[in-house]
């Protein structure tokens, strides 16, 4: 099969991926909370900004290296933490951080993944970043840090827009439950796709938090329930500041869209501004992330690093961010869809899509540098 012409867009690889895994796996991945107005207003938002087209340029070639934390990437985007991601597709983490590797992205292994640091440690080479939820107690944050070191993990990221677990009501409906319940209808699901069936036999576990398995005594779904408690600590700014003085790597702060917040984050000495909404999964009523990007660039300065997420479907969507005001863009639930689709093979096929776009975007605009998008071809939005 080939992908580029089967499946040439994110939207493709979604479906595919609805077709291969069970409905409470692709509802837990795609869903958003409420009535998922936030989906929709980071859609709308973006497809708002337009660009100039430029004509008479001669052939040019897009330069989509990037340099972020003191450290060169190939690309200008990268794999964003996704919870549980395998559950998606098992082995889901292990798959990310290796082509992460191959094409020379960031990876980012989220706190309340199936696989744990060790699992990934062998598989991230420079290239591993890992996200943080906000534990209740300042003693076991403390136990959790070096290990995350000791695992090769250079950059930490807090996620600070989760103060309490939202209601994804699609969720609820789809009776997601981690580890997934040995009901009827939940059997029923899983015994409709017997490929996910069998990359969870084959990996050997039920899907759970592995990362909290040494820090709660229960098993199965009572480690589910304890590991919830231990992350649901409160973020507030003297959790920031103590995680500040306790991690000596990079820093960066998830889930910002406020620019005094943003200020604030800068003289508590981070490091990143992460611009997201969660892509729509906790507050439906806010602002278009993108909208509040060039709001925060212009709060804190040029000098400042900036990431976007949310919402990205479309090479396209991550010009429009670079040329809002970001620095970097994460991608998150497009390579999940991908990895559910097609394994491997699917993040590869994905990070084709995204560059190929871009690249394809870049030569209509008569551009070869990722700072000439603002500059020269930004309409007026």
């Amino acid at each position: 099969m080939d992908l580029d012409l089967s499946h040439p867009s994110i939207e493709d690889l979604r479906i595919a991926a609805r077709r291969r895994i069970p409905k409470f796996a692709f509802e837990y991945l795609d869903s958003a909370t409420g009535r998922e107005l936030g989906l929709k207003v980071n859609r709308d938002a973006l497809d708002a900004i337009g660009f100039m087209p430029s004509v008479l340029c001669g052939r040019t070639k897009a330069d989509l290296r990037t340099s972020l934390l003191g450290q060169s990437y190939d690309l200008p985007f990268g794999i964003a933490p996704v919870g549980m991601s395998g559950l998606i597709w098992a082995g889901a983490e292990r798959m990310l951080a290796k082509a992460a590797v191959t094409h020379n992205i960031p990876f980012s292994l989220s706190s309340v993944a199936v696989a744990s640091p060790e699992d990934v440690a062998p598989h991230i080479g420079i290239n591993g970043w890992f996200q943080h939820y906000p534990v209740n107690s300042g003693d076991l944050r403390r136990k959790m840090l070096p290990r995350i070191k000791a695992a090769g993990f250079h950059t930490l990221i807090i996620t600070v827009d989760v103060p309490e677990e939202s209601r994804r009501e699609r969720q609820r409906r789809a009776n997601l439950t981690v580890p997934p319940k040995a009901d009827l209808r939940t059997l029923v699901e899983m015994a409709l796709r017997p490929a996910w069936c069998l990359a969870h036999l084959r990996e050997g576990i039920m899907p759970r938090m592995r990362f909290f398995d040494d820090y709660v005594p229960q098993r199965g779904r009572e480690s589910f329930t304890h590991a919830g408690a231990l992350i649901r600590g409160i973020p507030d700014w003297q959790y920031l500041s103590e995680l500040r003085e306790e991690w000596d790597g990079h820093l960066i702060v998830k889930g910002v869209l406020r620019p005094e917040d943003a200020k604030r984050m800068v003289n508590e000495g981070v490091d990143c501004i992460w611009v997201s909404n969660h892509s729509g999964r906790q507050f439906e009523a806010g602002p278009a992330v993108i909208d509040q990007l060039p709001k925060i660039r212009e709060t804190v300065g040029p000098d400042i690093l900036l990431i976007y997420d949310s919402g990205v479907a479309w090479g396209l969507d991550v010009m429009r961010a670079l040329s809002k005001g970001a620095d970097f863009v994460m991608v998150g639930r497009a390579f999940q869809y991908a990895v559910a689709a097609f394994g491997a093979k699917g993040i590869d096929h994905l990070i084709h899509i995204l560059k190929a776009d871009i690249e394809a975007n870049m030569s209509q605009l008569g551009v070869e540098r990722l700072d000439q998008l603002a500059d020269h071809f930004l309409t007026d939005n």
